[in-house]
């Protein structure tokens, strides 16, 4: 079984997020804000991270860009409401995918990059 850690400042989202992909099978890691997700990250073993892009304190750019020096490997999928990627992010992570949409985009992420 693979370990999500998902890393979102909207509690319901996190929620939300949880259930769908505990549903599929998957153990889910939560944290509140990049910070915690960091911390949770050195003391968990993690198969993949999903995280939003907007984020009060550290934006999910700065938080996956410390993901990947913790772990270059690890396979990261960012979540935003942004329609266009900022400049920052190219190269960051190994997914881009729009807020709002499908549940089954995310799904299929997951299990390309796992």
């Amino acid at each position: 079984m693979a370990t999500i850690l998902c890393i979102d400042d909207e509690a319901d989202v996190l929620h939300a997020r949880r259930l769908l992909l505990e549903s599929e099978g998957y153990q889910v890691l939560e944290a509140a804000s990049a910070a915690e997700g960091l911390g949770l990250l050195k003391s968990s073993k993690v198969d993949l991270v999903v995280l939003d892009y907007w984020m009060p304190g550290m934006n999910g750019v700065a938080a996956a860009r410390e993901i990947k020096k913790m772990a270059p490997t690890l396979p990261v999928i960012m979540l935003s409401g942004l329609w266009e990627l900022p400049g920052e992010s190219v190269g960051i992570a190994n997914r881009w995918i729009l807020k709002g949409y499908s549940t089954k985009e995310l799904l299929e992420a997951i299990k390309a990059l796992i």
